[in-house]
């Protein structure tokens, strides 16, 4: 809960800005007491009047007006949090850079308060270069994000850009605010499959679903934890409060994990493709007629786990995932040596464990084996992060 906690809600330009009145709503039934700073391009999509309404306090929107009692540092040491929900394309870009030209750049160089960040805009523009460029910049100085989620927009396009619901982003306040023993620590996880090209239409990858990933990262989070989620193709929805990166290929996924680092713990859940197409086509390979088969040459891809379990900014906990179809325990053990890092679990695929809701999984480390019933993939990864945040005590 969120009773006594002082928010900071910054709502820059975005259509989908009527979801911060929503939001606001959410965070003062827990008890939070939420004030709003309005920049212009806020101001376009929501009314000053509103948000005083729905806040019950008064809505800052002039720097210069507030300068008479120094109201930027005021407003930036009042809170306990700071949300930008929604924030634009430019919003991202003027806190990369550090700019105060207005009153909610000043509140955010001034602030000593986390900072959560809810973005909103146009699929193109979250997938251009500059915009992924302050992303990683404000992610390394330790922003947390939420969303943004994928789905339609307010013009006809249907894209990643959607302001996650408010819901959402209520989730992930607590998790900004959670006391809990994870807090401080930045976990790396993996999730889901790995697509390796063909041609431009056809690719190589596994069964992952990537819920074990995801409900890692979630229960992580949970516990106070800083938790970037390094995902390939799923169909799943960010957790709240935790750091989506999307990747296709283990090449992607080696490269999004190294740059996520430094990490006090990285798991590796995600089913990589040990192999890929060694030269992929540039064209789609057509079928004629009488003619055989294309060959494929394989070439093996990065190790991701032993390259992170080697490298030079190695997390103090590395743990690995084992999916095997027999001689589970036995395996695990071999990987845990080949491989370099302190913990993996294994368990059999042999069944409906991809895709399916439950898994039984064995804890193998360097001092013995822990063997853990079925369960829900939810409770396994509570149970994993119990123990990771036990190795930290």
């Amino acid at each position: 809960m969120l009773q006594g906690r002082k928010i900071l809600l910054i709502v820059s330009g975005s259509v989908a800005a009527f979801k911060a009145l929503m939001l606001v709503r959410l965070l003062r039934a827990e008890g939070a007491a939420v004030r709003a700073v309005l920049t212009a391009g806020g101001a376009r999509f929501v009314t000053k009047e509103a948000l005083a309404a729905i806040t019950g306090e008064h809505v800052s929107d002039d720097l210069w007006a507030a300068e008479a009692e120094i109201g930027h540092i005021r407003l930036a040491r009042w809170a306990d949090a700071v949300v930008v929900a929604p924030a634009s394309a430019s919003r991202l870009a003027q806190m990369a850079q550090g700019l105060a030209e207005d009153l909610a750049g000043c509140i955010l160089l001034a602030t000593r308060a986390p900072v959560l960040v809810a973005p909103a805009m146009n699929p193109a523009m979250w997938a251009h270069a500059a915009t992924a460029a302050n992303v990683a910049s404000l992610k390394a100085r330790g922003v947390r994000f939420v969303g943004p989620e994928d789905g339609p927009m307010a013009e006809p396009e249907s894209g990643p850009g959607r302001l996650s619901e408010p819901e959402q982003m209520a989730d992930a306040v607590r998790s900004l605010l959670s006391d809990g023993p994870m807090k401080g620590r930045h976990i790396v996880v993996t999730a889901g499959p790995t697509q390796e090209p063909i041609d431009p239409v056809r690719y190589i990858s596994n069964r992952s679903s990537g819920k074990q990933g995801y409900a890692i990262a979630a229960a992580l989070s949970a516990l106070g934890a800083r938790v970037t989620l390094v995902s390939g193709p799923t169909n799943l929805a960010a957790p709240a409060g935790v750091a989506l990166v999307r990747i296709e290929s283990a090449r992607d996924m080696l490269a999004a994990c190294e740059a996520a680092l430094p990490a006090d713990a990285a798991i590796f859940a995600a089913a990589v493709a040990d192999w890929r197409v060694a030269q992929e086509a540039t064209q789609k390979l057509k079928k004629e007629p009488g003619a055989a088969a294309p060959t494929l040459t394989m070439a093996l891809n990065p190790d991701i786990l032993a390259t992170v379990s080697k490298h030079a900014q190695r997390p103090r906990l590395v743990v690995g995932f084992a999916a095997e179809t027999e001689h589970v325990v036995e395996h695990a053990r071999q990987k845990l040596e080949r491989k370099g890092c302190d913990w993996i679990v294994a368990n059999d695929v042999s069944g409906d464990v991809f895709g399916g809701e439950r898994n039984t999984v064995h804890l193998v480390t360097r001092t013995g084996v822990e063997d853990w019933p079925e369960m829900p993939k939810g409770e396994v990864a509570t149970r994993l992060a119990a123990r990771v945040a036990a190795f930290f005590q």
